[in-house]
């Protein structure tokens, strides 16, 4: 904000004016908030890539392994339901997160077992199922990143928007 007296903040800076009332400290939390949202954001633009490469090159051209999107997409709910189920922070361990965790696994490897299933039967190339899991592996670990940046339970978690 240059022309402004008595700012000290660096042009093209990820402070907005609502942000000014905060301390420096939120302030830089912020920034590193919404910096990992855009690379959040970014990578999974790349995994979705892969994923449609692995489907619309001319060689491949079978839409089939677009059926791990449910799988992408059913991924969290076991833990938003055990999120919801369990009141008690203090516990390390409890069944209910147990099982949610069991469930989000095998939902993540049927993910990664459903492509190689349809190159093993020749639905699709060997190149398509390498493009898909590669794709997998990059949209799982940026739902992963999501869930470690932005679900601590502090003010500025998911469970704010």
């Amino acid at each position: 904000m240059a022309g402004v007296k008595g700012t000290s903040e660096v042009p093209g800076s990820l402070v907005l004016p609502w942000d000014r009332r905060l301390g420096s400290g939120m302030r830089l939390e912020l920034r590193l908030q919404r910096v990992a949202l855009v690379a959040l954001s970014f990578s999974g633009a790349i995994g979705l890539t892969f994923l449609m490469l692995g489907c619309a090159l001319e060689d491949y051209g079978v839409y089939w392994p677009l059926f791990v999107l449910i799988f992408h997409a059913i991924s969290p709910i076991p833990y938003f339901i055990a999120k919801r189920a369990t009141y008690d922070s203090d516990a390390t361990s409890s069944a209910c997160r147990e099982l949610a965790y069991f469930f989000t696994t095998g939902i993540v490897v049927s993910a990664f077992g459903f492509p190689v299933i349809l190159a093993r039967v020749a639905v699709i190339k060997w190149g398509a199922c390498g493009l898909v899991l590669a794709g997998n592996a990059v949209i799982f670990l940026t739902i992963q990143g999501f869930f470690l940046v932005f679900g601590r339970g502090d003010d500025f978690s998911w469970e704010q928007w």
